[in-house]
């Protein structure tokens, strides 16, 4: 096995292009695995430009290695073997998009956003650490087994810097190839698949009176990527709203996370509770236990005067009870031969 620079053991090609080759290898100080890029000159260049070539390869590697970012792989330096440089990368396990849309076919509008993001995010941070990409692909994309998106080539590709637009317009293509089965109708609302397609489009119009910002195409993707405010409250909470607050009202739906046609917004979400007082005015709130209290007194009155009717009732029937028919007699004498009580006489009437 080739050993380069007395340090790293050559044990498999992982990559071949016009630039080099990607080699596996062994750091044989620390017995962990690299990724090691050997760059070559085009065929027929001459010796003397040849080694300005890689002259100016290694000052860009050496640039990338400054950079830190979860999307960008990480360069650990470079070794020199016979004048010629060779990047030092981290080992990424995982494979290329261009290897996993080859065999999967494209992705998931949301997986698709969430890769655009972080190639974007990439790109970003090598373009202020002064080391941008001169040609993102699908090639150049690593979907890692741990769940990361990494961006490779950054001072390696030929060529010189196309610009922060042409960027832009290299990740809608990257975007374009990653979800090439998106619908072309205009989207409907809520439809990730449509809002992506749109985006995809915008990034790839060249109209420089209208390049897309940066800034606004992360935030879109990231939105996106995890479904969004509303995305995200929806599928927990079937009534919510995916919608901005600034929003104009017309566009305000409910619809569930799998896109399906809500009800409007200013309409009751089935999780609504009844007695949700959010959107009572305040006045309104205040007003409401002074109403209850009025509302007890009067019940409380009410029974007390109905206990009291029956009071009298129940003692008045008490009163008139007796052994006549119907069990009401008369009090008054019935007549000159009545007695007042058992055994007291005739009852005299009074002059």
């Amino acid at each position: 096995m080739t050993v380069i620079a007395g340090r790293y053991r050559l044990l498999d090609v992982l990559a071949e292009g016009a630039t080099g080759t990607v080699w596996r290898a062994l750091d044989e100080t620390d017995r962990h695995e690299v990724a090691l890029k050997e760059f070559k000159a085009p065929d027929g260049l001459p010796a003397d430009e040849a080694l300005l070539l890689y002259a100016r390869r290694e000052r860009e590697v050496r640039a990338a290695a400054r950079i830190s970012h979860p999307a960008v792989v990480r360069v650990l330096g470079v070794a020199t073997e016979d004048g010629r440089p060779w990047a030092v990368m981290e080992l990424v396990r995982g494979l290329t998009l261009a290897e996993t849309l080859e065999a999967a076919g494209p992705l998931p509008p949301r997986e698709a956003a969430r890769v655009g993001a972080e190639v974007l995010a990439g790109l970003r941070a090598a373009r202020e650490g002064g080391v941008p990409h001169r040609g993102v692909d699908p090639g150049h994309v690593l979907l890692a087994n741990d769940g990361r998106i990494v961006v490779t080539g950054f001072g390696t590709a030929p060529g010189d810097d196309p610009g922060p637009a042409a960027e832009l317009r290299a990740l809608g293509t990257l975007l374009d190839a990653s979800a090439s089965a998106l619908p072309s109708a205009p989207p409907a609302k809520d439809d990730r698949a449509g809002t992506l397609r749109t985006l995809t489009e915008g990034l790839l119009r060249e109209d420089p009176e209208h390049s897309p910002d940066a800034d606004r195409v992360e935030r879109e993707l990231r939105r996106l990527a995890t479904g969004g405010a509303g995305s995200a409250r929806r599928e927990s909470h079937p009534g919510a709203s995916s919608v901005p607050a600034d929003a104009p009202a017309d566009t305000r739906t409910n619809a569930p996370a799998g896109g399906e046609p809500g009800r409007r917004s200013g309409s009751r979400g089935a999780n609504t509770p009844a007695g949700d007082m959010s959107s009572v005015p305040e006045s309104r709130r205040r007003r409401a236990p002074r109403r209850a209290h009025v509302l007890l007194a009067g019940l409380i009155g009410a029974l007390l005067i109905a206990g009291a009717l029956a009071y009298h009732l129940v003692r008045d029937d008490e009163r008139g009870a007796g052994p006549g028919p119907g069990g009401v007699t008369s009090t008054a004498p019935a007549g000159p031969g009545a007695t007042d009580g058992a055994g007291a006489g005739p009852v005299r009437p009074r002059s």
